[in-house]
């Protein structure tokens, strides 16, 4: 049996590890700290190696969209997870099955090598080190995941007077609780889903925090209409369909009307210039109340320190600043890795599907979860981990390498025609469409058309309903018998945390969501026919 090296047990390498073993792969993995769960393992101490969350964060993503696909979230979790749940399902995950005996703890990753022969065979060679006894070994594997994630080492831009400032520096990576800063007047630069965060958590106990933004941002609630969180409401093939079909500016302005309807981003100082698709949103519940509230303050961008304050581009000026917090994001690359098999360049990287090096003659090494997507990671890299490993077998064969390469550049302009240029948008990906495209590689989209003539009932909540992992299990490769159940009762887990006090009557249930899909079933048949 072939033998693949795992390089991390984070989201991403815990359900590597499981899909090598549904695929009669032997798996080794090598994580580097002494648990599972990598970003979301939080820890006290800050680990130069190893980003985590804060104590405090919440996941953006609602369960029911974020789990592995054949392993619903428990019912009594909640919908939107503290950092504890994460990691908690994450080990009912491991233990379930049997994955925690297949990582090698405390194991650093020196290199990942071409073996002599690779041409011929497509092995590796990896040289680990024992972090406690410094012991390395050095051996060979049929094939590499690697699942280091993309938020390990921390982006510090050097401001002007940065280095003469007298207060605290330090990057988001390093923030944990808000403790040492009662009282203090602190700039938090980036308005990132990091630096929101950490903005509303310091406002409670600072004096005054000031939010640094070159570009301000859109803000998107957790709980969406109805209170049914956001991802469960939008994130379907129907409203993908819709996308489709309406023109931009139609899509534009229903999107800057429904965010405004909450708060308007203009009288708040956050909207951005640039289209409400060309940048990746915030979500953050508490933020308007606290800009209302006076306790977190918009800025400009920084345009140089002084010992003790900040001049922004505006000309405005803060003094007796006590504390800067860097929420400026992420470099990732491969270090372990020789450039000439993967070469990131200012956070862009040329792989197949953000996974796959194009030229090389065996592709026996992947990339898992190097991506951005607007929604959930998890399902993204368990499907890619589900198709790398029949590749690794040879049940699944890529395409040429200029039709990888095609389909790279093709990214590339994509990317470019729609985001904002920033370091931040080199590895976006939309959700359905990106996970589609790898299900297809590997034989387990869902056929719609199939399914409507077999289960009418089954299809309509497919196309209507939320686009959760379980569709990816419905047929193909890595068939799971619980998907179709899953979803019929994907809602019923969704809620069902919530019901904590009987109401003694029977709630009435609004026809609106009727009403919305036949004016939009309407604007499509319009569009289409007319």
């Amino acid at each position: 049996m072939k033998e693949v090296a795992i390089i991390g047990a984070g989201a991403s390498g815990l359900t590597a590890i499981k899909c090598c073993l549904d695929e009669g792969l032997v798996p080794t993995c090598f994580e580097r700290t002494d648990d599972i769960g990598g970003l979301w393992n939080y820890t006290e101490e800050v680990r130069d190696e190893q980003a985590c969350v804060m104590k405090s964060t919440i996941i953006n993503t609602s369960k029911e969209m974020m789990c592995y696909s054949d392993f619903p979230i428990p019912e009594q979790f909640p919908m939107y997870m503290h950092n504890k749940y994460v990691k908690r399902y994450f080990k009912m995950y491991a233990d379930n099955f049997k994955l925690v005996e297949h990582i090698q703890f405390n194991t650093e990753v020196l290199s990942v090598k071409q073996a002599e022969d690779f041409d011929m065979n497509g092995q590796w060679v990896i040289s680990t080190r024992d972090k406690k006894t410094k012991n390395e070994v050095t051996k060979t594997f049929d094939a590499v995941l690697v699942c280091t994630g993309h938020h390990a080492c921390p982006n510090k831009p050097d401001f002007p007077g940065l280095s003469k400032f007298k207060g605290k520096v330090i990057h988001s990576h390093d923030y944990k609780t808000p403790n040492e800063y009662h009282d203090k007047r602190v700039v938090i630069i980036g308005i990132g889903n990091s630096g929101g965060d950490a903005a509303v958590e310091l406002s409670h106990v600072t004096s005054q925090v000031f939010l640094s933004t070159r570009r301000g941002s859109w803000v998107f609630n957790r709980i969406g209409p109805n209170g049914i969180p956001i991802d469960i409401a939008f994130t379907s093939r129907f409203t993908l369909a819709i996308q489709r079909v309406l023109p931009l500016y139609a899509l534009e302005s229903i999107a800057r009307s429904q965010v405004n309807k909450r708060f308007d981003h203009a009288a708040y100082s956050l909207q951005p210039n640039h289209s409400f698709f060309a940048q990746h949103p915030m979500v953050n519940d508490d933020l308007p109340n606290r800009i209302a509230s006076g306790s977190v303050r918009i800025k400009t961008d920084i345009k140089c320190f002084t010992e003790t304050g900040v001049e922004f581009t505006d000309g405005t000026k803060e003094e007796n600043i006590d504390a800067v917090v860097l929420a400026t994001g992420y470099k990732f690359g491969f270090p372990f890795i020789d450039k000439s098999v993967i070469d990131v360049q200012d956070n862009r990287i040329e792989l197949f599907k953000y996974m796959f090096p194009p030229d090389l003659k065996k592709s026996t090494i992947c990339i898992v979860g190097c991506v951005q997507p607007i929604g959930a990671l998890m399902p993204i890299s368990e499907l890619q981990c589900r198709l790398a490993t029949r590749v690794f077998k040879g049940d699944v064969t890529l395409p040429s390498s200029d039709n990888m390469w095609a389909d790279i550049r093709a990214k590339e302009e994509k990317m470019r025609q729609t985001y904002v240029k920033s370091q931040r948008h080199t590895i976006q990906v939309d959700w359905i469409p990106f996970m589609d495209e790898i299900a297809a590689l590997n034989g387990c989209k869902p056929n719609l058309g199939m399914l409507i003539r077999r289960d009418l009932h089954l299809a309509m909540k497919c196309i209507l309903g939320p686009c959760t992992p379980y569709q990816y299990r419905l047929e193909g490769p890595g068939k799971w018998d619980g998907a179709r159940d899953a979803i019929f009762t994907q809602m019923d887990r969704t809620l069902n945390c919530l019901k904590t006090r009987p109401l003694g009557f029977e709630p009435k249930k609004s026809g609106g969501l009727f009403l919305l899909i036949l004016v939009a079933l309407l604007a499509i048949v319009y569009k289409l026919f007319f």
